[in-house]
């Protein structure tokens, strides 16, 4: 590619801060690479252009400190586009996979052009034609289908908004899709204007207050390419696309397409303002992130940035260093302790706190974060203590997927102290529990007292369990209650993508029905969720859409379902209106009673000597739990006094019954404190809204020595 150099005014520049950073005369630039031999600043004057305006050459005595390659650039500012050519050996066998010919991308970038289909077919650093594959080298430039990094001024007017800090155990997390939940065309009748954007989800913050949610946990929004999936729909022939988009290309930008405003910059504005208001109504913002691999695949994956800038250093190389340690599922793996890209993570994490105001994190296969330039496990990693204990994360929420495609498990023991994880055990175990699995009961009620057997040991809290039942990698809780399959057909792989293992069932029959007796088990079911959700201790996490019984038709595993399969259908406010009930009820119920968020786990003993223990199994029988014959039956008493919940108010007691068998069941109820009695507050097994009674009106048991709960049903009883 020929162009003209520079007339600009350039001097050397600083070696930090690394990244593009706007200054009055212009913009200072650093980029990192050890063993490049050459680098030169490209500037763009259009975001499709092949051709630079400026070619500006960094020489190693003038413009290189250690390891940092820095210019600064007079007469340029924000908006300004620009990639970056690198020189240095090609040798795949060394790991060396410089290329000059595929313009590269600043890892630290705060916006990339987007909202056009990138032509990233020549992005390849070898020739894809020769029989030498990778080992190949292209000399294809790929500039004009390379989208382009944005100059951004970090200059926002936040109006004195902070990051809210609300303590985990009082959070209740909302998971969604930025696209996902407003894209439907019923979302203009949410009163949405901006379907599909940042400006969208801003727009459904009077639904998600009146849910009663306290934080949107949002699926990736750093850039990534969304057309990188290449096969159709079989049954439409529609081009299936990568949705949910854990496929990051640069870790510090939003993602273009998701604002309504444009991709030149404007979705750096559009994303603060949608936190700016979201925090304005008590809403926090935590961030689904990937730093367990990159967009650039395996060996024969296309050179956007890492790979071209110092691939031996960014990636885990396996002995024969042409080839990637994919413990990710997507062909390469990050180096995350190296400490260049331990400083990356750290300063991007920091980015987006400080300068985008979000409230925490969750990081996608997180055991990756925990494996050692050879691969393996460490005992204590460095990214995730030094995370974990950075001055400026103190107050962030961390929560960690604690696994990895290559049978790294870690929850219950994920290093790095203040952790909290996604507790798949927790949802594994009330899945089978509600399903009428035998012998079930006793893992059930572990998962209700808050999974002390995954986190008392190593001195964290009941709400370091980010408890669920259904999240975006799986069956929605509607389809939880409706399909035995997975039904993964539109996803073009022969339905052999997504999990087999759902611990799910229909009631009779495979998907939709008009059989009034199979719809009302599926609404009790439903139900039954949503109470042991939200009344076990650790933190709730729902999945945006099942307070509506949104379906996937059976898919497990919508990555590339960009469409109706993924999107909510806001009429189902009205089709399902009692679950949303229910739901609404149902968190705000928690909110309201400290006893189902206190701090400690549950001790058994009586410490405020009213000879009561702070919780009580038993069995329908009314005798203490014998757990070795515990099946598909289950109450417990809690103690709500103020002894009990360490700090917070006094609440109320509570008896709850568990009955997950096909036929009714009476429960010996035991006797409620002195001067009061036992009213019922939820029982799933009752047609709504009796199911639950308004606040203040719930009904006296006429008799307070039993009650009998309904075939697959959940009962609360509180005491006043």
């Amino acid at each position: 590619m020929s162009a003209a150099k520079t007339n600009k005014s350039v001097k050397p520049g600083e070696p930090l801060p690394l990244g593009a950073t706007p200054n009055e005369r212009g913009v200072q630039f650093s980029l990192f690479s050890r063993h490049a031999t050459g680098v030169e600043l490209l500037l763009f004057a259009h975001a499709q252009d092949g051709r630079p305006t400026d070619v500006i050459e960094l020489h190693s005595r003038e413009n290189r400190t250690g390891d940092l390659w820095h210019v600064q650039v007079d007469g340029i500012g924000p908006g300004q586009y620009y990639l970056y050519r690198v020189f240095g050996p090609y040798e795949p066998h060394k790991g060396h996979r410089f290329n000059p010919n595929k313009l590269l991308l600043d890892p630290y970038t705060k916006a990339v052009t987007g909202k056009f289909v990138w032509n990233l077919a020549d992005a390849r650093g070898y020739d894809p034609s020769s029989r030498d594959k990778d080992l190949s080298f292209s000399e294809t430039s790929d500039a004009a289908g390379m989208p382009k990094c944005i100059v951004i001024s970090d200059e926002f007017d936040w109006r004195g908004d902070r990051p809210l800090n609300l303590p985990l155990r009082h959070s209740v997390i909302y998971e969604t899709h930025v696209r996902g939940l407003t894209l439907h065309p019923s979302s203009g009748k949410m009163g949405v204007e901006h379907p599909g954007t940042f400006r969208g989800v801003a727009e459904t913050i009077p639904y998600l207050k009146e849910l009663g949610i306290t934080a949107v946990e949002l699926l990736p929004v750093q850039e990534f390419d969304e057309y990188e999936v290449q096969r159709k729909n079989p049954k439409t022939g529609e081009k299936l696309g990568n949705y949910w988009g854990y496929s990051t290309m640069t870790f510090f930008a939003p993602k273009g397409s998701y604002s309504s405003a444009g991709a030149r910059g404007q979705q750096v504005v559009e994303f603060k303002e949608m936190v700016r208001e979201l925090h304005g109504a008590g809403i926090e913002v935590i961030l689904d992130i990937v730093f367990n691999h990159s967009a650039e695949g395996n060996e024969l994956g296309p050179t956007l940035c890492f790979r071209g800038l110092d691939n031996s250093i960014y990636y885990i190389l396996d002995k024969d260093r042409r080839f990637y340690k994919n413990y990710t599922g997507c062909g390469n793996t990050l180096n995350c302790n190296h400490p260049i890209v331990r400083s990356l993570i750290i300063d991007c994490l920091r980015y987006w706190v400080v300068e985008m105001h979000v409230d925490g994190f969750r990081f996608d296969l997180g055991s990756v974060l925990g494996r050692d330039s050879k691969g393996e496990l460490m005992e204590n990693p460095p990214v995730v203590e030094r995370i974990a204990e950075d001055p400026v994360l103190r107050d962030t929420k961390l929560i960690a997927e604690a696994w990895d495609a290559a049978g790294a498990y870690q929850v219950g023991s994920f290093p790095g102290g203040r952790w909290a994880e996604w507790n798949d055990r927790f949802r594994d175990d009330v899945r089978r529990f509600w399903k009428g699995d035998p012998h079930t009961a006793s893992d059930f009620a572990t998962r209700l007292a808050g999974s002390a057997d995954l986190y008392l040991r190593d001195g964290r809290k009941p709400f370091h369990s980010i408890n669920f039942v259904t999240s975006h990698d799986g069956f929605t809780l509607n389809d939880l209650v409706s399909y035995v399959r997975k039904h993964n057909e539109a996803n073009g792989e022969d339905n052999e993508d997504g999990h087999d293992q759902n611990y799910s069932a229909n009631y009779g029959v495979e998907g939709e029905t008009a059989d009034p007796e199979i719809r009302g088990i599926r609404a009790r079911q439903v139900k039954n969720f949503l109470v042991t959700l939200f009344i076990s201790l650790g933190t709730p996490m729902m999945l945006g859409g099942d307070e509506l019984r949104r379906t996937q038709g059976g898919n497990n595993n919508a990555y590339c379902q960009n469409n109706e399969i993924s999107w909510y259908d806001w009429d189902f406010r009205e089709v399902h209106a009692d679950i949303l009930r229910f739901s609404r009820m149902l968190i705000a119920f928690r909110r309201k009673h400290p006893a189902f968020h206190r701090p400690e786990f549950y001790s058994g003993e009586d410490r405020s000597r009213n000879s009561i223990p702070d919780i009580t199994w038993f069995d329908e029988k009314g005798r203490e739990m014998q757990w070795k014959n515990a099946d598909r039956l289950l109450a417990y008493r809690l103690d709500g006094s103020k002894a009990e919940i360490a700090a917070d108010r006094d609440d109320n007691d509570f008896f709850l019954m568990f009955n997950s068998l096909e036929e009714d069941r009476e429960f010996v109820l035991c006797p409620p404190p002195k001067g009061r009695k036992w009213y019922l507050a939820v029982d799933t097994g009752r047609p709504s809204p009796e199911d639950f009674p308004q606040p203040g009106h719930e009904h006296l048991l006429k008799a307070q020595n039993r009650y009998t709960a309904k075939n697959r049903s959940a009962v609360v009883l509180l005491a006043k």
